[in-house]
């Protein structure tokens, strides 16, 4: 599992499913003949998507940074469809790490789709129980309130059954929310109530721009993906956060990306100047 280290704050990552889905959905009005150069797709113009919860590590505290998309709880058709190769592993991960479920203090959701948030709940004993059920879950309260009322669209990727068993335990915030090096805010864009997150110790930083930018390849600010509810937000959020990063020499991670865990930009966001690649 690979590691990075932000000041006094430790972040490894997790086995949380892979899917391949639509290179053209996932890149949106950017053509194929630009994107494919940056990730290559496969015979069926499918890009390999990995769904890997962070593990953050501060002050004895353990911190979860999404789910992953959860085992034995899609359809053989959902898991067709949406590419999965590999279901996901995050149990074996934290064993390998001595850790137990139970000892998860916060999930950090910077949205709640089901490939971000399938890894909330189990099947144990005929119904949906929580799969961490001493943490706290934070996620916007504009998130959470879609979650639990999701409209025509947001419907298809906001199942009760990846809420309700956990609905105690969430916290929700407004507009940011804090704790030590940690920092979540709310953007809005990819939904309308995504979050990303900052890690800030002993003078360095990471930001997690989530699904605003998924990949490496996602980071021209135009790039985003026919997946978000509010292209135009989303691209406001990468004009803001982008260069912020770029000029305190911040790393980037990624949720999604199969080929880098985190990167950093030169200050002008034109070449890749560090990276931490994914394990294939």
């Amino acid at each position: 599992m690979e590691t990075l280290k932000i000041g006094g704050v430790t972040l490894t990552w997790l086995s949380g499913g892979v899917t391949n889905l639509d290179g053209g959905a996932m890149f949106g009005v950017v053509p194929k003949g630009l994107w494919s150069k940056k990730y290559p797709p496969n015979e069926k113009n499918q890009i390999e998507l990995p769904t890997d919860p962070m593990l953050l590590q501060m002050d004895g505290k353990n911190f979860l940074v999404e789910t992953g998309i959860g085992k034995g709880k899609l359809t053989e058709k959902q898991l067709r469809n949406f590419g999965v190769t590999k279901e996901s592993e995050l149990d074996e991960s934290l064993i390998k790490l001595g850790l137990k479920a139970e000892e998860i203090d916060y999930i950090l959701m910077t949205h709640m789709h089901f490939d971000h948030a399938g890894g909330l709940t189990k099947f144990e004993n005929e119904q949906y129980v929580s799969a961490f059920p001493n943490a706290q879950i934070i996620t916007s309260q504009v998130e959470w309130d879609e979650m639990r009322n999701p409209n025509i669209r947001s419907k298809n990727t906001y199942w009760t059954e990846n809420w309700e068993a956990i609905e105690s335990q969430v916290v929700p915030f407004k507009e940011n929310w804090n704790l030590g090096a940690i920092t979540m805010v709310h953007t809005g864009g990819h939904s309308d109530g995504h979050s990303i997150l900052i890690v800030e110790d002993e003078g360095e930083m990471l930001i997690h721009m989530a699904d605003l930018m998924a990949t490496h390849a996602h980071q021209p600010v135009l790039w985003v993906m026919a997946y978000d509810d509010y292209p135009m937000t989303s691209i406001t959020a990468k004009e803001k956060w982008l260069p912020y990063g770029f000029k305190k020499n911040a790393w980037y991670s990624f949720y999604h990306d199969a080929y880098y865990r985190a990167v950093k930009w030169d200050a002008d966001g034109t070449q890749i100047v560090e990276s931490l690649k994914r394990e294939r």
